[in-house]
């Protein structure tokens, strides 16, 4: 993916708050993301962070707080719903639970074949028979199952529908909400693999949502890192990796299961500490509760994303971020 790419999602600013009884809970605050047509940027952050209503709130499940979010270019932040309607053959999403996000009531046949009911997309039954059968080959999903239900199938295959279903509208940009995390861990490489052949062949652009490091490394284009709502550090796959910059990106990437005998010697970075209330929060770093390497400058006030050169941004003192 070059750098030449366009720009097909942007986000500035986007907020998406929560009445609660004391107060405003910021999932999202402030966040500003670009994402390059036919590339994949990887969310990654602790249960809690945000990284799924950030997902819900671009595709207008959860309308935005604040802030604008921008598709090839046009805002879609507060649209209509005639326009939302023709943005759903845009961008897709892709459930975590692949069991409770496909009615149990309907065959695979019929849960594939819904968005073009919807849609309107083809009304012959025949011709949508047909693009049902060509979607199922395309996921990697066997013929003689089209008239399966959803609890004769397993994990791997029930997501594969659901992957199929996502793609019956032919989107561009699709939202995978942690798409393998309630699968078996050689399933999760099956359906990882699938995406990343699917994005080759049909130019599929990803927003991928997980808490597991080693699988958005393995997907991922750009990486960003989300705590208590904030983006705190973004840079491309490679360079998060081998130069992460902020201290909680560290521990995450330090905690990350190594097999090998050498990893014994790499002592694991502890994050110990309270968490900071996402309600009503006070201006400064969310971390530096957390951060050992905490200073007065961490609090009082906002820290912005700066550039560190290379793409490479982050949202921390020790790195001129005041």
């Amino acid at each position: 993916m070059g750098n030449a790419n366009p720009i097909l999602l942007e986000t500035i600013g986007l907020q998406k708050y929560f009445n609660v009884e004391s107060g405003k809970l910021h999932a999202v605050d402030s966040v500003d993301l670009r994402i390059k047509a036919g590339s994949t940027l990887g969310i990654v952050g602790e249960s809690g962070c945000g990284k799924t209503t950030l997902g819900r709130t671009i595709l207008g499940l959860a309308p935005a707080t604040g802030g604008q979010i921008l598709f090839e270019g046009q805002d879609i932040t507060n649209c209509d719903a005639r326009t939302y309607k023709a943005l759903r053959k845009e961008m897709q999403i892709i459930f975590q639970d692949p069991y409770s996000s496909i009615n149990p009531r309907h065959s695979i046949k019929k849960t594939i074949a819904e968005p073009l009911l919807v849609n309107g997309i083809i009304g012959d039954r025949k011709q949508r028979e047909d693009r049902v059968l060509e979607l199922m080959e395309t996921v990697g999903l066997s013929r003689r199952l089209e008239n399966s239900y959803p609890h004769e199938l397993d994990g791997g295959r029930r997501q594969r529908v659901g992957i199929a279903r996502a793609l019956a509208v032919q989107p561009k940009f699709i939202v995978c909400d942690e798409p393998v995390s309630a699968l078996d861990v050689s399933i999760q490489a099956q359906v990882l693999n699938l995406l990343m052949d699917l994005q080759e062949s049909l130019g599929l652009t990803y927003l991928f949502i997980t808490h597991n490091l080693s699988v958005v490394r393995h997907i991922s284009t750009e990486i960003a890192v989300m705590y208590l709502g904030q983006c705190i550090e973004r840079a491309p796959s490679r360079e998060l990796f081998e130069n992460p910059l902020h201290p909680y990106t560290k521990a995450l990437i330090s905690a990350i299961p190594v097999a090998s005998a050498k990893a014994r010697e790499t002592p694991t970075e502890i994050i110990k500490g309270e968490l900071t209330s996402p309600i009503n929060p006070k201006p400064g770093c969310r971390f530096a509760t957390r951060c050992p390497y905490v200073k007065a400058e961490c609090t009082g006030k906002d820290i912005p994303l700066r550039d560190m050169g290379g793409e490479h941004y982050v949202s921390c003192v020790l790195h001129g971020g005041v």
